[in-house]
């Protein structure tokens, strides 16, 4: 039982004003998938300024292709992104990650946008940490959750997180600047066929082995979990570390999204 903490507070009034205020901020930012991706970097660079507040974003994206960087720089790159317009998904580039992953609305990106004196103390720590948060959420919902690097994964991870050692399940990523840190996640719920179907052309496209046999969805699972179930497991850990306030994407927000646009769009053109 709490007892009473400093200056008269019940112990449970102390742990919860020891929280940091976070904000939560719902929903895509618009019409735009690449919109949603060059928000990251964005927020990490306003929270890290200091002209926002910290936050967690949760959003069900569009169907996307996020390249990492590196694979805009392969001779096949023009035709991967071409594979992946034909599949109906749209071809962006990502700030944090690897290489390509692909997801669509039926899929959850849940980010931690926090400011840090050193950001770049603990990453490792970080993603260990957060991977057995995400696995022990999934395992609430009675997925065989694990963390770890699936043999033969699309855009592979040592801290990916799988069911039965076989499928993968979520995927993340970590970017840093002075002052604040970004972790990104993005969850596969349910669509996995259609997932892996645009990616095994995508992947040929780029000359990238992997096994298709490791995309998964928690519902491929459990078929009786829902999406938002998957997303209340999700948050909740991060209610307990954060005191979440219900907020909005700000103008400036917006703004400064938008001017990275140039850096996350990749142009139609024919494949070399």
């Amino acid at each position: 039982m709490y007892g009473v903490g400093r200056g008269g507070l019940t112990g449970w009034q102390a742990v919860a004003m020891a929280r940091p205020t976070v904000d939560l901020i719902e929903g895509r930012a618009g019409a735009d998938p690449a919109l949603d991706l060059a928000l990251a970097p964005a927020l990490l660079a306003r929270v890290a300024e200091g002209s926002r507040a910290p936050l967690v974003r949760v959003y069900r994206p569009w169907p996307t292709v996020a390249f990492g960087r590196r694979d805009s720089f392969l001779p096949g790159f023009a035709a991967a992104a071409a594979a992946a317009r034909r599949h109906g998904f749209a071809a962006a580039i990502r700030s944090a990650g690897g290489r390509a992953a692909a997801y669509h609305d039926a899929c959850l990106v849940v980010e931690e946008v926090i400011a840090a004196a050193d950001a770049n103390a603990g990453i490792q720590e970080r993603f260990a940490a957060e991977a057995e948060r995400q696995a022990d959420a999934l395992r609430g919902l009675g997925v065989d959750a694990r963390v770890g690097e699936v043999p033969g994964e699309y855009c592979p991870g040592a801290f990916s997180v799988n069911a039965r050692g076989q499928a993968k399940l979520i995927g993340a990523a970590q970017r840093t600047v002075s002052g604040a840190w970004l972790f990104s996640s993005v969850v596969v719920v349910d669509g996995s066929a259609q997932l892996r179907a645009v990616l095994e052309e995508v992947y040929a496209a780029l000359g990238l082995e992997w096994n298709p046999a490791s995309v998964g969805a928690v519902v491929d699972e459990r078929p009786d979990v829902t999406l938002g179930q998957v997303k209340a497991a999700l948050l909740a850990p991060l209610a307990a570390r954060y005191r979440l306030t219900l907020a909005q994407l700000g103008t400036n927000d917006l703004s400064a999204g938008s001017a990275l646009l140039g850096r996350h769009r990749v142009e139609a053109r024919p494949p070399r």
